[in-house]
């Protein structure tokens, strides 16, 4: 089983970073006792600019939730569908050679869900197998990666579609001026990726998928998430996600590779998760990796942000297209969200 092709797509709304800073400390206008608190996050943020799914003035006159996940539901399936046909174009198939779609995102909902409305507008096969999956935020990418792994696993001749759609600034707050709402919004950004991943009987290029992983980390709920209210999704982020990185993720990379007679050093690219720069530093410490081993990484999150579930799969685009190993290179996928829990995916390039 391989991932054939990855693709992604952004909306045409794109905005400087200190542009940004402006707009929300005129958005949460009396609100904040220190405004110049929001100028040292976004500068500090790594981040030269990020795109939105609303021109930013838009932004100003949403006043319920129900009208923010409308606009999630329309500027999803836009994305979606960019998204999903640049993959599967560069894939050689068409839309009616998928036989399962999965589709994650964490920043709005709808039912019939977004898969469904895809079928419709893409002309997807009526027979496809749907798994939409919500909930996991950042994990999302390589979590649904790993669970399309498992379908094609059993189902060697199909084709497994991944679709990551996350927009982020569809779910501002407006009365929340916390430190977790000020960070959120200084480092999330809004996009859609897509992964195409076919059965060992299809004859296809690109990455192997040699095994993958799932951890969960007991009584850590409280680390990252939502809280839900008449006012839509409120940010849960806990100041000490960079210290359950260091405290686990190396361990747990370790025992994953061991298990398969490997360690660190026989991974020459590491596609990691973007979360902003304490994480990302959070995880070279982790895994004793310099700065340069996450190069990847942290140009994408300098130039979009985190995108939650897709960011990691914005990552693999990078590699895939533009970094690409030489044949044989073993790469580590890996992402974690909120449970709180990690994902690891194992590749080999061909």
């Amino acid at each position: 089983m391989k991932i054939s092709s990855v693709a992604s797509a952004f909306p045409k709304h794109y905005y400087p970073q200190a542009f940004l800073s402006e707009a929300l400390k005129k958005l949460w206008n009396g609100r904040l006792a220190h405004p110049e608190l929001v100028d040292r996050l976004h500068s500090h943020s790594g981040i030269d600019g990020r795109y939105l799914a609303l021109p930013v003035d838009a932004y100003y006159a949403l006043t319920t939730w129900g009208q923010a996940n409308n606009a999630w539901i329309e500027c999803a399936q836009e994305l979606g569908s960019q998204a999903l046909c640049r993959a599967l174009t560069d894939g050689g198939l068409a839309p009616q050679d998928v036989d399962a779609l999965f589709v994650v995102s964490v920043t709005g909902i709808a039912s019939p869900s977004l898969d469904a409305r895809l079928v419709n507008r893409m002309g997807l096969s009526p027979r496809i197998k749907r798994i939409p999956i919500f909930g996991l935020g950042c994990l999302a990418g390589a979590a649904g990666i790993a669970r399309a792994a498992d379908y094609v696993r059993a189902f060697p001749n199909h084709v497994a579609a991944l679709l990551s759609v996350e927009l982020c600034s569809l779910t501002i707050q407006k009365e929340d001026v916390s430190m977790a709402n000020l960070i959120s919004a200084a480092l999330f950004g809004d996009g859609a990726a897509a992964v195409i991943i076919t059965g060992s009987e299809r004859k296809t290029e690109g990455a192997e998928i040699v095994a993958t992983r799932s951890i969960f980390y007991p009584q850590t709920e409280h680390i990252m998430g939502w809280d839900v209210s008449e006012k839509g999704f409120q940010i849960v982020l806990s100041p000490h996600l960079p210290e359950l990185i260091v405290e686990h993720l190396g361990q747990d990379v370790d025992t994953f590779l061991g298990d398969l007679g490997l360690t660190r050093k026989d991974i020459g690219r590491w596609i990691l998760h973007t979360g902003g720069p304490k994480i990302l530093e959070a995880t070279a410490t982790a895994l004793q990796l310099p700065r340069e081993a996450l190069d990847a990484s942290w140009d994408s999150l300098r130039k979009v942000g985190n995108l939650s579930s897709a960011s990691v799969l914005l990552v693999l685009e990078e590699v895939f297209k533009r970094r690409r190993p030489e044949a044989g290179t073993y790469s580590l996928l890996a992402a974690m969200g909120p449970g709180f829990c990690s994902e690891l995916v194992l590749l080999r390039w061909n």
